[in-house]
């Protein structure tokens, strides 16, 4: 269902021409977001944990996440 505001957004982009067409879907392509990786949003995440915090993480974290979330038997 659309808005109203969308409507007349169509209605306004039908009566351009083919070139002007291009040129709004340009400047709507434009103002999306820069979408960023999960890799690049972890990095800027852990650069605020203290490096005395990353110690208390035990080395087997990954292989083991059951265990230390849930007491389950290491692996």
């Amino acid at each position: 269902m659309q808005t109203d505001t969308v409507k007349k957004i169509n209605v306004r982009v039908r009566m351009l021409s083919p070139e002007q067409q291009q040129e709004v879907l340009q400047f709507v392509e434009d103002l999306e977001p820069p979408r960023r990786s999960l890799l690049e949003i972890w990095r800027e995440l852990s650069t605020d944990i203290p490096e005395d915090e990353w110690e208390k993480i035990p080395s087997d974290a990954s292989v083991n996440l059951d265990h230390y979330l849930y007491g389950a038997p290491k692996k």
